[in-house]
């Protein structure tokens, strides 16, 4: 069992039915001010006809109310709490999106492989970071930054392929998703581990990389099983 731990202030995505201005605000500041986070907003989300759309317009949206609202928002993000509460005044809905390669990497991974590799991880006593859990059944895992770039090679040398088993490194470039966006009608971007004082410091990717990877390859057998 996963333990449990007391948050630093921001939101629990799973307590967020919908996607509320108010608490997007305070979680974008909290994480610049306590957690020393770049922020920037998103796009958010827009009733029309009865039914809710991405404000990008495109009704076919990949992510909807998720995603970066224009194209130079690498330089939009920020770290200062006041700019984060200015920017997000604008626009109250906008999502909370999270640059990485700056304060933090993310090792992007299926649910399933990420509960697995969280249960073994335990079970070793590993030093984890916070870690999230999307609505599009993927988790999150907060690292050093610099492991997108060694993860390609760790895994290699455990014998896998990133591509192959499905663990995606996002560094600088990408950005991420953070509670308590809302994407679309799927639901809110949760934590698995909330940020917290004990997990300040992140872990480096070799830490984790052997867990994850085993539990991705696991988990890519037997989704090869299943269509066998």
């Amino acid at each position: 069992m996963l333990c449990v731990e007391e948050p630093i202030g921001v939101t629990e995505a799973a307590q967020v039915p919908q996607q509320r201005g108010e608490q997007l605000l305070d979680a974008a500041a909290r994480y610049a001010e306590e957690r020393h986070w770049d922020v920037f907003p998103g796009t958010w989300l827009e009733a029309v006809e009865g039914t809710e759309r991405c404000s990008c317009g495109d009704p076919g949206c990949p992510a909807p109310g998720a995603h970066p609202a224009r194209p130079d928002w690498a330089g939009q993000a920020t770290g200062s709490a006041a700019a984060a509460r200015r920017m997000w005044s604008r626009q109250p809905g906008s999502s909370v999106l999270l640059p990485t390669g700056r304060a933090f990497d993310a090792l992007d991974v299926p649910e399933s492989a990420g509960f697995l590799a969280l249960a073994r991880m335990e079970r070793m006593d590993l030093t984890l970071g916070p870690v999230t859990r999307t609505p599009d059944r993927r988790m999150v895992f907060f690292v050093l930054p610099g492991a997108a770039a060694k993860s390609p090679d760790l895994v290699r040398r455990l014998g896998w392929d990133t591509t192959a088993i499905d663990l995606v490194g996002l560094g600088e470039g990408h950005y991420v998703a953070g509670p308590p966006t809302r994407v679309g009608g799927r639901g809110a971007v949760q934590w698995a581990r909330r940020p917290t004082h004990a997990n300040r410091w992140l872990p480096d990717a070799e830490e984790l990389i052997s867990p994850l990877a085993y539990a991705c390859a696991r988990e890519a057998a037997d989704a090869r099983a299943r269509v066998s």
